[in-house]
């Protein structure tokens, strides 16, 4: 394990000068009228879009804007596939008995839960606005010590070449979730590099905040590392495997169940996201290096393929065009290139991936505009559930939607009269 360097993003004159001459030549598709978002991202906002990245957009002013955040490298040996050097943001607090916190954000991705599945196109730009929220000092809250890590393959973290980034070659973790079971395998690396980039800062005990693949992967970190590194998770995507025969109690509990109108409501926006908003997991997930070459040839293709998303899995967000343009370079620029992002979907194929099993304490936090949505009966039945919160607004992004709500839960979470007060020795958040 190589030092902690300091990192600062440097977009080269060259890779600037290309963009804006693949964004001159760019040919866009006609439209049918009054199409609006049926059939995909509406011409007009992607030509506006275009049309601002190449004459209007600054990178170079948001490139400073960025680098004006705590930023390093560092690289980590990950079994069974060499190593890895990582990106993160590392932003301590001055708080003298901080909270050491692990946040993962969401990326494109493929997982399967049974028949259901889910997506968001994150980045590190998720943490950006509870950042200082996190970490403000307060008597009247916890404040926080935050690692926010790129995920291998996105922003500037180095991408993996070798083939299975999952195979059972370097582990397989199996987690046993009741009567069913999980495969790990493509969350081992990851939550094995990333507990030991906290250890190599010194924080040997942290608690985790994720949604989207966070959620999948710092419950998984709680599974393995806890109680002995990680002593409690939180989490906004709260999802877990579907009710089985398996567990009558609960499928009695949940039958029995007086549903609210926040769960009915979840339940059919559920049922419409399944239908009309997951169909490009199956080009990514059995063929990825054929959508990859337009990704990486085509910068309106890249933002047209993630824009979509970033409007669709929020709240009437009202996105600017300088932040969605910001968003989309991250991935145009990032190190490994914008098809990176889609090749996970092809490793983990049909691995199921549910609640993961841990022991420490967990907080859940409800956004009415989340993607899929289960019942809360079934989510306590998976673990120790210390604290729940539902909000009015805010849908898959709720980080950077409703970063006062989010960072407000942790604060209750973790405060001194909250349910996991305490969980790492030492280090109360004041």
């Amino acid at each position: 394990m190589t030092s902690e360097q300091p990192f600062k993003i440097a977009v080269s004159d060259d890779a600037l000068a290309l963009l804006k001459r693949k964004l001159d030549d760019t040919r866009l598709p006609d439209e049918v009228n009054a199409a609006e978002w049926a059939y995909g991202a509406p011409l007009a906002d992607i030509r506006r879009l275009a049309n601002r990245w190449k004459d209007g957009y600054d990178w170079r002013t948001h490139e400073r804007k960025l680098n004006a955040l705590p930023m390093f490298t560092r690289t980590i040996a990950v079994e069974g596939f060499g190593e890895l050097n990582v990106h993160y943001i590392h932003q301590k607090s001055t708080a003298k008995g901080a909270i050491p916190l692990l946040f993962v954000h969401g990326l494109p991705r493929r997982a399967i839960i049974k028949s259901h599945m889910c997506a968001g196109p994150g980045c590190f730009l998720e943490v950006t606005k509870i950042l200082p929220l996190l970490t403000a000092v307060s008597a009247d809250h916890p404040s926080f010590h935050v690692v926010a890590p790129s995920l291998p393959g996105y922003a500037w973290s180095e991408g993996v070449l070798e083939k299975g980034f999952r195979e059972k070659h370097y582990a397989e973790v199996i987690l046993a979730l009741g009567s069913s079971r999980y495969c790990a395998d493509y969350l081992y690396p990851t939550t094995q590099l990333f507990n030991k980039l906290m250890i190599s800062l010194g924080y040997t005990e942290y608690v985790t905040q994720g949604g989207d693949w966070g959620h999948f992967l710092t419950l998984t970190a709680a599974s393995l590392y806890g109680p002995k590194h990680v002593k409690a998770s939180h989490t906004n995507f709260p999802v877990c495997e579907p009710l089985t025969y398996g567990t009558p109690i609960v499928l009695l509990q949940c039958l029995i169940a007086s549903f609210t109108s926040f769960e009915r409501d979840a339940a059919a926006a559920s049922q419409d996201y399944y239908k009309n908003g997951s169909g490009y997991f199956r080009e990514q997930s059995t063929k990825p290096q054929t959508l990859g070459y337009s990704l990486a040839d085509s910068p309106v293709g890249l933002l047209a393929w993630i824009y979509e998303k970033l409007v669709a899995y929020t709240d009437a967000y009202p996105w600017t065009d300088d932040e969605v343009l910001t968003w989309i370079s991250i991935y145009w620029f990032s190190r490994a290139g914008p098809a990176a992002s889609v090749r996970i979907y092809y490793e983990i194929g049909d691995a199921v991936f549910g609640f993961p099993g841990t022991t420490v304490p967990v907080g859940l936090s409800f956004f009415p505009k989340e993607l899929v949505r289960f019942p809360k009966p079934l989510l306590r039945s998976k673990g120790n559930i210390v604290f729940e919160s539902d909000h009015e607004a805010g849908g898959h992004f709720a980080s950077y939607e409703k970063p006062e709500a989010l960072v407000g839960d942790l604060r209750k979470m973790f405060g001194k009269s909250g349910p996991a007060a305490g969980v790492v020795p030492g280090r109360d958040g004041y």
